[in-house]
């Protein structure tokens, strides 16, 4: 199991909020034992919006924002899932193996690349 969603968890706790895991718990809740194994990587990110949204509310990140967008991408990727916004969009997602191939580092015609640029950007 990856522990890019807890890294991001944890860093995030500690910097937007300045507490300890077990205050951050308390403050909100919490189960510090699940906290704990979520912030380590010993359990997956949440699979609900629901609780993702809550622990995002509680980490004090405001939607919309990078670092609610890096929250749950992050945790959208660590399932090896697409974000539900960008799975929607059928012409981003025709571009995807562009994208993996060049990740692969597999030879990709130059346009093919800036036709998935552009469409990136514009997502």
């Amino acid at each position: 199991m990856g522990a890019m969603f807890g890294k991001c968890f944890a860093r995030l706790r500690r910097e937007k909020l300045g507490v300890s895991l077990r205050q951050f718990c308390r403050d909100h809740n919490f189960d510090p034992g699940n906290i704990s194994k979520l912030e380590r990587g010993k359990l997956p990110p949440p699979q609900s919006r629901q609780k993702l949204e809550q622990y995002a509310s509680a980490l004090g990140l405001t939607e919309g924002s990078d670092e609610w967008y890096e929250f749950f991408d992050t945790a959208f990727a660590e399932r090896g899932e697409l974000p539900e916004d960008l799975a929607s969009d059928e012409a981003l997602v025709g571009q995807l193996p562009v994208l993996f191939r060049t990740l692969r580092g597999d030879a990709v015609a130059r346009e093919e690349l800036e036709e998935l640029l552009n469409k990136l950007r514009r997502a």
